[in-house]
Formats: structure tokens, C-alpha cells, sequence
């Protein structure tokens, strides 16, 4: 039986999805005006105060900055962190996790406990400091790869992965002559590829918007990451080669607002994780649930 909806029903229907709306729009508003002006045309953008549809559309701020050595630099080296760093991050990850998923594994529960302290004591940042430094890799990108090429947690999320699957399997391939890295390799990897290919996006991620460690072990500017270049030209125009007025020169005499400028960076340093999700997705929701159900 079919209840009719009252009319405090009907108002509250209406007014939650108003409410939703809005929040959207809230949320949706800054990345299309972000978008919006950075393909505005310099001089519509000095005649006009609000500009949510140019009327004249330009790539004058993406081609000055694809231009710029600075800028062509920081992005090969955010491009870098973001491929080797999560190949990296998830071998030292999966072969730790593999390792500690075998029950036959000598001093397993002294990995664990170890594994374990690291959740509950944390060096801070002085003492990472003092080893980066100690081991001569101030100024150098791998200070932004090695110290964070793992965690205890996401070890042992992707070890709770590795115990799902049957050990029948690993015991079939063993039997046909498999050492453990081929069956690390050929058995459990492909089995494990949500599990590979949600840490490798969080991996991706964490690297493509590496700042903090950078501003702490990278003083050349020469070597900044995307995003520590982002945040210097947010706070001060003249990073990308502005004079004092905020105005950058480019062709035919004009001058590029460097608020355009902004919001081009911007965009560039989003768009390469907004393309890299949707080939993803369909592994990312399984892989997200690594561990928190057991067969």
C-alpha cells in the first residue's frame, strides 16, 4: 500500500534537495571559475570584474608557462615522484606485506611488533631531518621518494589482502616448481591488482602533492616539486619572472596577468589525477575495501 506524502513531507523534501544544490554548487563554483579564467584572454580580463563565460577565449597563460624552463621543470620532477616513487612504494609495500603474510617465515611476529611500533612512536621531524641529512640527500629528489616509500598501515592493509587469497594456490605453484618471487609475481600480484591499484593511486597521489618534505630537504629552486612552485607563485607574483605590478610580458606585446597564470598552474596540477581516476575506477572500489572482509 502506497502512503501519501504529507505536505512537511513534500516541504522537506524540497528543501533538503534545495540545500544539496547549493552545496554543490558551492563545492563546483571554484573549480569552474578556476578553469574559466585561466582560458580568459589578458585584455577581457582587465575590463571585466566577474568573468563566469569569456567572451574571447585564450591560451596565452598555458603557453607561457609550458614555455617557462621553472615551470617545465618542477612538473618533469612532480611527473618523476609520481611514477618511480609509487613503483617503488608499492614493490618495498607488497614484498614487506607478502613477507609477513607467510606463516612459515622466521622472526613474522617480531616483524609485526615492529610493524606495530610504528603506529604508536614516531621519530618527528627533527631526527628525519638529521638522517636525510646524514645520508647527503638535501637538494636531491630521492630526500622525497626514500622516507616515504612505505607505512606500517598501508603494510598491513595490504597484508589482510594477501590473506584472503587461498593458500592452496601458492602451494599448487610451489609444487610446480615456483620460488617465492615467482610466486610473489606471477600469483599473487595479479590476483592482489585492486589491492596494487588503490595503494598505487594513494601512492600517486601523496607524491604528485609532495610539499611539506620539500620545503624541509629542497632549497634549490631549480629542483622544487610542482607544488612547491605552485605555492611561491601564489604568495609572491615575481616567482615565474613578474615585475612588481603583477603583469608577466608575452607575445605581441601583451601583458599576462598573473592571476591568470595562477589559475593555469592550478589546473595543470590537477588535471594529470583527474585523467589517471577514471582508467582506475574500476579496480579502486574493490581495492578500497582491502582487508575488511575475509572469506
Amino acid at each position: 500500500m502506497e502512503l501519501s506524502l504529507t505536505w512537511k513531507d513534500r516541504l522537506f523534501s524540497l528543501s533538503n534537495g534545495g540545500l544539496l544544490i547549493l552545496f554543490s554548487l558551492a563545492m563546483v563554483f571554484p573549480i569552474y571559475y578556476t578553469i574559466v579564467l585561466s582560458f580568459t584572454d589578458p585584455t577581457e580580463y582587465y575590463t571585466r570584474d566577474l568573468i563566469l563565460w569569456p567572451h574571447h577565449w585564450s591560451m596565452d597563460a598555458y603557453r607561457y608557462l609550458l614555455s617557462n624552463g621553472l615551470f617545465v621543470n618542477s612538473v618533469l620532477i612532480s611527473l618523476f615522484l609520481a611514477t618511480v616513487g609509487t613503483l617503488l612504494s608499492l614493490l618495498v609495500t607488497g614484498g614487506l606485506a607478502y613477507a609477513i603474510s607467510v606463516r612459515r617465515l622466521r622472526f613474522r611476529k617480531t616483524m609485526m611488533v615492529m610493524i606495530l611500533i610504528t603506529f604508536l612512536f614516531t621519530p618527528g621531524l627533527v631526527p628525519l631531518y638529521m638522517v636525510v641529512r646524514n645520508l647527503g640527500l638535501i637538494d636531491s629528489v630521492w630526500s622525497l621518494i626514500l622516507p616515504s616509500l612505505t607505512s606500517g598501515w598501508y603494510v598491513l592493509l595490504m597484508k589482510g589482502f594477501f590473506d584472503s587469497i587461498p593458500d592452496s594456490l601458492e602451494e599448487a605453484a610451489r609444487i610446480d616448481g615456483c620460488t617465492e618471487i615467482s610466486v610473489f609475481w606471477r600469483i599473487i600480484i595479479p590476483l592482489s591488482l585492486p589491492a596494487v591499484v588503490a595503494f598505487g593511486l594513494f601512492f600517486a597521489v601523496g607524491y604528485w602533492n609532495t610539499y611539506f618534505n620539500a620545503i624541509m630537504f629542497i632549497n634549490e629552486q631549480n629542483k622544487w616539486p610542482l607544488q612547491v612552485l605552485l605555492q611561491n607563485m601564489l604568495v609572491d607574483p615575481t616567482t615565474m619572472g613578474g615585475g612588481e605590478n603583477a603583469n608577466i610580458s608575452v607575445t605581441m606585446n601583451r601583458q599576462m596577468p598573473t592571476e591568470t597564470l595562477k589559475m593555469a598552474a592550478v589546473v595543470i596540477a590537477t588535471v594529470p589525477i583527474m585523467l589517471v581516476y577514471p582508467f582506475l575506477q574500476k579496480h579502486f572500489a574493490k581495492g578500497a575495501m582491502v582487508g575488511s572482509v575475509k572469506e
